[in-house]
């Protein structure tokens, strides 16, 4: 039986030749990548990835509200520039 594996080493080189930061979504999409083609062996190994599977899940509803909450801060932050501008 031929199993697909995945190259990391080929993965490491494109990242660092593209000469961009993955986002923390692609990070996230990767890992879903990863776990996605896993074949647990035991209902242990089941467990675990569905473990993994719902923390990445939680992880990424909490990068969606983080990031949320900084394009809000950096709106309160661009107000608050420019009234102290129009205060000088």
């Amino acid at each position: 039986m031929h199993r697909k594996t995945i190259d990391f080493d080929k993965m490491t080189r494109r990242f660092l030749t593209e000469g961009q930061t993955p986002s923390v979504a692609s990070f996230i999409q990767s890992l879903e990548e990863v776990l996605g083609k896993l074949r647990p062996k035991s209902r242990t190994d089941e467990r675990r990835v569905e473990i993994a599977k719902s923390h990445l899940k939680e992880i990424r509803r909490s990068v969606r509200r983080l990031q949320n909450e900084v394009t809000l801060l950096q709106e309160q932050l661009q107000v608050l520039e420019e009234a102290k501008g129009n205060n000088e």
